[in-house]
């Protein structure tokens, strides 16, 4: 499969980025948290270039390599803190928004605002929601795998 376009944007779409990333970090959450819940949502929409990106950046950060490969079943294994677990349940949540979807209901959203504050949460959301949009990019232009950003 070839990609459809180069990667090249409008130089205020990417300075627009830019700036919303910087928002994302300035949020107080813990970057090996982010990088779970980057690499969730871009599993769940089978985005290999954003997968293969998040984990070497992960990686970069420090973290395991069994957490990584564990984060797809992250509810059947012992390798998450709750905090972990609340970002990951909120990240799927916000992620299936297929027809039918229930979303992010009540409950997962108390369940994340018991263990993050209120910037907190809006920077895992923003993260969340800018991984989605990566991911939804690269599928339609058929971004391969194998670049770091």
């Amino acid at each position: 499969m070839e990609a459809r376009m180069t990667s090249q944007a409008n130089p205020d779409v990417i300075t627009a980025i830019q700036h919303l990333y910087k928002a994302v970090h300035a949020g107080g959450v813990d970057k090996h948290l982010l990088a779970l819940v980057h690499l969730r949502a871009s599993q769940i929409n089978g985005c290999s270039p954003c997968i293969f990106a998040g984990i070497q950046a992960a990686q970069k950060a420090g973290e395991t390599q069994e957490r990584l490969h564990h984060v797809v079943a992250w509810r059947e294994t012992p390798f998450y803190t709750e905090e972990e677990r609340a970002a990951l349940a909120l990240t799927e949540a916000a992620t299936r928004i297929q027809d039918g979807a229930p979303g992010v209901t009540d409950e997962i959203w108390d369940a994340a605002a018991d263990h993050f504050t209120e910037e907190q949460l809006g920077a895992i959301t923003l993260e969340i929601s800018l991984t989605n949009f990566f991911n939804r990019l690269n599928r339609t232009v058929r971004e391969q795998a194998g670049k770091t950003w």
